[in-house]
């Protein structure tokens, strides 16, 4: 591992942040931080049985009938509420263009 000179300060979270768009696992990182913030929106983390994300839709299939009908009236509460957990995220990078914001959730 070679050393970097560097001649000014700089957070730890710009090198965390250079260091996983270097290593090309933002998307990765991404998607996980998007499965994360569903958990923590919704509360309906332990009735999710798969979780999948493409061009901006969160695809969640729930085991559970009753919280899959509760939560199809809360969708546009729960894209807000997603992106906001998002927003607050550090880990989260805005700019990669496979993997940003939540636009539409699809539950099955």
């Amino acid at each position: 591992m070679s050393r970097v000179a560097r001649k000014t300060a700089a957070p730890l979270s710009d090198l965390i942040r250079d260091w996983l768009k270097s290593e090309h696992l933002t998307a990765s990182l991404n998607t996980q931080r998007i499965f994360a913030a569903w958990d923590a929106a919704s509360g309906a983390g332990r009735y999710t049985v798969r979780r999948y994300f493409r061009d901006g839709r969160l695809y969640i299939t729930v085991d559970s009938s009753v919280v899959r009908s509760q939560l199809y009236f809360q969708r546009e509460a729960l894209v807000d509420k997603i992106n906001a957990l998002l927003g607050q995220d550090e880990l989260f990078t805005r700019d990669d263009a496979r993997v940003g914001l939540v636009q539409e959730l699809i539950l099955k």
